[in-house]
This record gives C-alpha cells, sequence and structure tokens, in this order.
C-alpha cells in the first residue's frame, strides 16, 4: 500500500503534507503534487493534513486511477521538502469536481 494525491489537489496544492512528510516522497508539478509511491513508507501523517481532502490510500476507491499518475508525474517532477503558500485560488478551486482534464503536465518551476 502506498498513499497517493488525487484530483482535489489539482489547481489547490497546499503544502502541509509535504511539510510532515518523513521520508520527503512529495514531487511537485505546476498544479499538482504528487507522491513517489516507490518512497512513501505508509505512515499516513499525510492524509489528516490535506486541507483538500486529497489524499487516499491507493486501496482506497477514491483514489482509483491515480496510482498511476502519481508515479509518473513522480519521476518527472522535482521533490519538494518545504512547505510553500498555496496556488491563489486554491480556496475557490477547492472541492470543485472534474478538475482532472486541467492537470498540468508541466513541473513547478523555482
Amino acid at each position: 500500500m502506498t498513499y497517493v494525491v488525487t484530483e482535489n489537489c489539482i489547481n489547490c496544492k497546499f503544502t502541509d503534507c509535504v511539510e510532515v512528510c518523513p521520508v520527503d516522497c512529495f514531487y511537485a508539478g505546476e498544479n499538482f503534487l504528487v507522491i513517489n509511491p516507490d518512497e512513501c513508507i505508509d505512515c499516513g501523517v499525510c492524509e489528516p493534513e490535506c486541507p483538500a481532502e486529497a489524499i487516499f490510500p491507493d486501496t482506497d476507491e477514491r483514489s482509483a486511477g491515480w496510482l498511476e499518475t502519481n508515479a509518473k508525474y513522480a519521476s518527472q517532477w522535482p521533490k519538494i521538502t518545504q512547505k510553500i503558500p498555496a496556488m491563489a485560488e486554491a480556496d475557490e478551486w477547492d472541492g470543485k469536481p472534474d478538475k482532472t482534464p486541467l492537470l498540468s503536465p508541466k513541473p513547478q518551476q523555482g
């Protein structure tokens, strides 16, 4: 088992989860975060820290299809180890459905 970041993180990108991760397994894209499933130790401390409630175990039905997305982008995006400000309109995007088409494949800049 591993934890994965799911659709509700898109255009929010809160990083409270990053701050508590003991193994630094988060990677940052332009508008989304992912967890590297090969680095995650399944401790679960990130899940309750996510304000957008976008992190679930890969065995949870809400994470269906997201394990592959997390693995793919973890190999392409830079590692993030510290909390950064959420996206400017994160509160507006939090909870909106059907955000998957908005997921940018670009890595975080800066």
